[in-house]
């Protein structure tokens, strides 16, 4: 059949969603990576080149296609369009399954170590080309598999490698298998390493970090449940205001922090000071600290920030202990090529669509003697720059969110699941808090703490403790995964130099 390579090609792409959160069926991400390199590997050229792309297309556009419900809802776009967009979107990034599929081709890749090193190279360049997008990489699908232990040593990146590397493994293995004639040792030798391999992976679990029981504080974290369509309403502001006056009061006092979620109260912060010197009072009163993710408008620098303040019975906004987000996000939070862009229409003029970048390292927020590292909602999938902000001191990740952008679709959770792979990478627990979910606390292993109903008017307290050590990745980053695999792709390419040489001088060899 002509067209089997691509009806393949669209159905392992699409069930690859399947793989992440909510779903959850972390297996499927090897049957998704298998028919990629069946599709990828297949005579003639073209065909691999045209049903990779369609792969990526089908995978993209399934996995996300909850954007169109900000570009839809809430940047006024017709339906057809906001899906048209989501389908370029895909289109773009289905580029980079098409590139592993030409580099594949070109180089007639068999080794499974080769495969995953080639995706690696596109992964890497899907998440750094034009600010990068490396939403729904493998190695997250894998945080409740028996693989899980490989993050605190190579990340999420890691992770991704050996998901595709365990992937042409079995590959290799079924058409050794199949293959005329059979080749039954080299089929049970890839078995073989594939079951070695996965039993040494599933060892590698251990905790690298501990509790240290007697730093624990109380924290609160409040879900305002704001309907995104009512948030940056004018006329609600003062409702919005009440509701988060009244889930923090309830906390004064009780709890040692309490943390409001990304741009909580829309409105300037220094245009609602009077609330923030309510709060300020409460905080010097009861001696519990409150963070507060605010819109701030720095006064010497005239730049727009998306901001965490701490309102400790001390807070200034001018001299207020803040983190300013650095890793905006195109179109939502800035418009690239803004004077040509903004006039073509509401798409590209979502509220607060005007942020400026904060520093790329900045200070830890120190509330009641604990340090927090600031991620602010997109941020929390960069895993290098939260390694790369990671302090000796540091106590707990911190990551405020408002994904009411993305209504009741899976976007939540698939992000939800990447702030889960934060805490494993980096041994730290991570606390975050929503507007309308997934509000959640999250230990130094990844594991779901306790976590808040989605759409609720709600707060969450926990007592919670931080960690001591470090996990390999916090130390190194990826910087030994990439080792590794230059080391092996060089390996591989001496060793065909040196056999092609060989069979030169002696063909009979």
């Amino acid at each position: 059949m002509r067209g089997l390579p691509y009806l393949i090609a669209l159905i392992s792409g699409g069930v690859g969603v399947f793989a992440f959160s909510p779903f959850d069926y972390w297996g499927i991400a090897y049957l998704s990576v298998f028919g990629l390199l069946y599709v990828a590997k297949i005579p003639p050229k073209s065909t691999a080149l045209r049903a990779s792309f369609l792969w990526g297309v089908s995978f993209f556009s399934i996995g996300t296609s909850w954007l169109h419900v900000s570009i839809h809802q809430f940047g006024g776009s017709p339906l057809w369009l906001s899906y048209g967009l989501v389908l370029l979107l895909a289109c773009y990034l289905a580029l980079f399954p098409l590139f592993f599929s030409y580099l594949v081709q070109r180089f007639k890749v068999s080794s499974p170590v080769i495969f995953g090193a080639i995706w690696t190279l596109t992964e890497f360049l899907r998440g750094w080309l034009f600010t990068g997008f490396p939403w729904l990489q493998f190695g997250y699908t894998q945080i409740d598999s028996p693989f899980a232990g490989i993050a605190p040593i190579f990340g999420v990146t890691g992770l991704t490698f050996f998901v595709v590397w365990l992937s042409a493994v079995i590959f290799n293995a079924v058409f050794a298998f199949t293959s005329r004639p059979r080749k039954f040792n080299l089929a049970i030798a890839n078995i073989a390493l594939a079951v070695v391999v996965s039993i040494v992976a599933t060892l590698a679990k251990r905790d690298y970090t501990k509790p240290v029981e007697e730093k624990a504080i109380t924290i609160t974290l409040a879900q305002g449940n704001i309907a995104q369509s009512l948030k940056w309403d004018p006329d609600y502001l003062q409702s919005t205001l009440q509701i988060y006056a009244k889930l923090i009061s309830q906390h004064l006092g009780k709890s040692d922090l309490i943390i409001l979620p990304e741009s909580a109260l829309p409105a300037l912060e220094e245009r609602i000071q009077p609330f923030f010197a309510e709060l300020n009072q409460a905080s010097q009163t009861t001696h519990t600290d409150i963070m507060i993710g605010t819109v701030h408008h720095d006064n010497n620098s005239g730049k727009l920030f998306n901001s965490i303040a701490l309102v400790d019975g001390q807070y200034r906004s001018d001299t207020a202990q803040r983190y300013n987000k650095h890793h905006l996000v195109p179109f939502g939070e800035y418009v690239p090529l803004e004077s040509l862009l903004r006039p073509l229409g509401s798409v590209f003029n979502l509220p607060m669509s005007a942020f400026q970048s904060g520093h790329a390292i900045q200070s830890d927020l120190v509330s009641q003697g604990r340090h927090f590292m600031g991620a602010i909602c997109y941020e929390i999938i960069e895993s290098s720059q939260l390694q790369a902000n990671l302090k000796p001191d540091t106590d707990f990740i911190l990551t405020v969110s408002n994904d009411a952008w993305f209504g009741d679709s899976y976007g939540p959770w698939q992000h939800f699941q990447m702030a889960r792979m934060r805490a494993l990478e980096l041994g730290k627990p991570v606390i975050r808090a929503t507007n309308t979910g997934v509000t959640a606390f999250i230990d130094a292993q990844g594991n779901i703490i306790q976590k808040a109903p989605q759409f609720v008017e709600t707060t969450l307290t926990q007592k919670i403790a931080p960690t001591q050590g470090k996990t390999p990745y916090a130390v190194l980053g990826n910087k030994p995964l990439y080792f590794l695999l230059l080391l092996f792709v060089l390996f591989r390419v001496v060793g065909l130099f040196v056999k092609k040489k060989i069979t030169a001088i002696s063909p009979n060899l």
